[in-house]
């Protein structure tokens, strides 16, 4: 046969295969395509809720799955070549795009990879004509609610969850069946099968029961929540590419060419007054923070805060009288989000006396990332990572925690204050999110006693800068206070410590404080004795200047409210006040908080609880709970605690670890007592566990109580199931291990559960014991032999 015949043959036979009906097993349930295909359209919306999506996938996704799935049921028994063609040459499509957004989003790619798999599965559905085809788009909507649950940054995406959960149930009932090969559910319930006759005991006794899918969904749901309060929160970014992303006209902008570096507060003028008509706009040096209009100026007023500016005036209220959220933030550990801090006080207020000396620092263009160099010093640092979101638009300066070094932003440059604190050419805008890798010192109360007082002379020039005769006063006044500690405080970290408390306890917050024209605010505080929240750390910094101690005037954000459903804190306009920084020699900066009804060491990650969850459940139960409930639930918890310490503290149990730990013979004693009990234990969980298996036994139906005792018994003999395994899929996989008998008597106990189970059909229970008593009598004969033989 010559070369053109062999190929005109090969020819002929491609084609007779391509015209041959399809030998492939379709999937012939409708509601379980239905279900599936109800579950991928939840994940497409439920990434859309979660992301914020300004242009959804659901208008065009959602739509077009419907149309595809229509077409895969009408051709599930064609071949579709020209459909898998089409659908071949769509993806090789669709992966170029992919790739062209992926590295245009190099830093954040979960939602790029979350549009991509919608374009698959849009496509996918086009071509299901099998269950496993089925299960893949299962698998795809479950990918999707993940990759909404991390996108969420709140709630919004959990009722698509449970939303999902319930859908899930069913399918997978649906997707067991047929991998059993029984008939399709629809078609069973039509015709009755089992003999049943009506329609509410069929929906009774199938496992399809709303009232069964909703106690598994309930049981899911309760269990779920234990497990998410009692399991420990370890840090979380063990990857380098951080989430950033920027609103429109953002990316790229840089500060004008030798133009201002200040800050812009919508609210304030830059001497720190409050601002009268607003002329030009007020976009600030390169962004939008407020609005240019009366009714910007207002709210700027009445939700921003004083504070954020390069000149403060303390001789003014805080303006904020509406609470709103400024910032979600996520981060490996707690703590306070700082934006500026000021070292020359100026008798009414503070400013920032080198507020020309910023330095501009840039970032390549290919990377949102800014290396920023960190100030020299001593002691063990811990690398936190977190995450910002703007929720409302924010004044130029980017909040952080301590020591930033690496900070991952849109603009294309940002500038770096003397005093420690970044500024972006543009406000933040509301949208906005980056990321900042700061290297927290860890706070060692042992070295920073130790730390001594030889400041560098950069440290003495700017902060302990104070009024001769104020400081004459105030040190005076911060004496008599540390007087009252009882004790000599021998180190500059001891009398810091007591002297913030010693304000809280000895000053009070007072909204009526008045202070005259001309009048120094810090000595009107101590006439007054106290003054609004944010004065107590401008007294408290100058009372430490005063005892030669360097301390500087900080503003930020305090840690916020944190959700343990989303993993964020929620940072609030009034969570915004000021605290004071210390300096330490070859240690660095470290926060003090005197201001009453906050700690005096702001929280930071040495506080961290893995299991903190919990508590912040048991707050929110006690917060619904009356009273006399939580009090009692309380005294309880207490009572054990206490009878547990008192057991472990009695004479009986010391006497007793004395005489184990005192000798050879103790130890010899102990560790035999120890392996004696676990024996002990361990008998006794044997025989518990056979009272209950006895009794799960005599509780089920005979049917399946036969099955059980059949699977337990070959088991026992070497042939346990896979729990993956469906009833006859077991059965066939003892072929090879069993005598056609043996293997014939398995299979008609497995068919008999499967009809039962799933088909209502009642077996003859007395034929099926006698076969299985065969099959166990068979069994133990052929023992030996089968081992030998093995």
């Amino acid at each position: 046969m010559g070369i053109r015949e062999r190929l005109a043959r090969e020819w002929e036979e491609i084609i007779e295969k391509l015209d041959s009906p399809s030998r492939e097993k379709t999937e012939e349930s409708i509601l379980l395509r239905v279900l599936v295909q109800t579950m991928v359209i939840v994940g497409i919306i439920a990434t859309d809720v979660a992301s914020g999506n300004p242009h959804p996938f659901s208008y065009w996704a959602v739509p077009l799955s419907i149309v595809g799935a229509v077409v895969s049921w009408k051709r599930r028994k064609e071949k579709n070549i020209g459909i898998k063609f089409a659908l071949a040459f769509a993806m090789i499509l669709t992966l170029l795009a992919f790739m062209s957004k992926l590295l245009q989003n190099l830093n954040d790619t979960r939602l790029v990879l979350a549009e991509y798999l919608i374009q698959l599965q849009v496509l996918h559905s086009f071509d299901l004509p099998r269950r496993k085809d089925l299960g893949y788009s299962m698998v795809i909507g479950l990918i999707l609610i993940g990759v909404a649950g991390t996108l969420s940054q709140t709630l919004a995406f959990a009722p698509w969850l449970l939303l999902l959960l319930l859908l899930g149930i069913p399918t997978v009932i649906l997707d067991y069946r047929s991998r059993m090969g029984l008939p399709p559910w629809e078609k069973t319930i039509a015709r009755g099968e089992g003999g049943r006759k009506k329609l509410g005991d069929y929906w009774q006794y199938t496992p399809l029961s709303p009232r069964r899918i909703i106690t598994s969904c309930l049981a899911i749901v309760s269990l779920g929540l234990f497990l998410f309060a009692i399991m420990p929160r370890y840090p979380s970014y063990q990857i380098q590419t951080f989430p950033v992303s920027a609103p429109e006209g953002f990316e790229n902008l840089r500060f004008q060419e030798g133009g201002s570096r200040g800050i812009v507060n919508p609210g304030y003028n830059p001497d720190g007054t409050p601002r009268g008509e607003i002329t030009g706009n007020a976009r600030g040096v390169g962004g939008r923070v407020g609005s240019d209009t009366g009714e910007g100026k207002q709210e700027g007023l009445e939700l921003g805060y004083y504070g954020f500016n390069s000149k403060i005036n303390q001789n003014l209220k805080n303006f904020i009288t509406e609470k709103k959220l400024v910032l979600r933030v996520r981060s490996q550990a707690p703590g306070f989000w700082r934006v500026l801090a000021f070292d020359h006080y100026t008798g009414q207020g503070w400013e920032i006396s080198r507020e020309n000396q910023t330095i501009d620092i840039n970032r390549y263009p290919w990377s949102y990332q800014f290396n920023l160099s960190l100030p020299a010093f001593e002691g063990e640092t811990k690398k936190i990572i977190q995450t910002y979101t703007v929720v409302r638009d924010l004044p130029n300066i980017i909040p952080s925690l301590s020591y930033p070094q690496f900070l991952y932003f849109p603009a294309a440059q940002v500038a770096l204050d003397t005093e420690g604190s970044l500024r972006s050419p543009g406000g933040l805008l509301e949208g906005l999110t980056y990321t900042v890798v700061s290297q927290v010192p860890y706070r060692s109360q042992k070295l920073l006693q130790k730390a001594g007082t030889d400041y560098p002379d950069a440290i003495t020039k700017y902060y302990l800068s104070i009024d001769p005769q104020l400081k004459q006063t105030l040190k005076v006044k911060a004496e008599e206070l540390l007087e009252k500690a009882g004790r000599e405080l021998p180190s500059n970290y001891d009398k810091a410590l007591y002297l913030a408390q010693a304000m809280k306890q000895n000053y009070q917050v007072k909204t009526d404080f008045s202070l005259k024209e001309g009048e120094d605010l810090v000595t009107a505080f101590l006439k007054q004795g106290g003054g609004l929240p944010d004065h107590f750390a401008t007294v408290y910094t100058m009372m430490l200047r005063a005892l030669d101690i360097p301390a500087r005037f900080v503003v930020g954000f305090d840690t916020g409210q944190f959700n343990p459903f989303t993993g964020y804190y929620l940072v609030h306009n009034t969570d915004a006040h000021a605290l004071t920084e210390v300096y330490f020699p070859r240690y660095g900066w470290f926060p003090f908080n005197p201001l009453p009804g906050y700690e005096i060491i702001p929280q930071s990650f040495q506080d961290d609880n893995p299991f903190g969850v919990l508590g912040i459940f048991w707050k929110w139960i006690a917060g619904w709970l009356p009273s006399p409930v939580t009090s009692f639930i309380t005294i309880v918890f207490q009572k054990i605690t206490d009878a547990i310490a008192r057991v472990v503290q009695s004479s009986l149990v010391a006497g007793l670890w004395r005489f184990i730990t005192g000798s050879l013979v103790g130890v010899l004693v102990g560790v035999s007592g120890i392996i004696g009990l676990a024996f002990l234990g361990w008998l006794a969980i044997g025989m518990l566990r056979g009272v209950w298996h006895y009794r799960y036994l005599s509780r089920l139906q005979p049917p399946e109580r036969l099955y059980r005792e059949m699977l337990e018994l070959l088991g026992q003999k070497g042939y346990p199931k896979n729990p993956a395994q469906t009833p006859r899929e077991y059965s066939e996989s003892l072929r090879e291990f069993l005598t056609p008998q043996q293997q014939q008597i398995v299979s008609l106990i497995c068919d008999s559960y499967v009809k039962w189970r799933y088909g209502g059909i009642t077996p003859n229970m007395d034929y099926l014991y006698s076969q299985y008593r065969l099959l166990k009598r068979s069994l133990n004969r052929l023992l030996p032999s089968s081992a030998s033989n093995k």
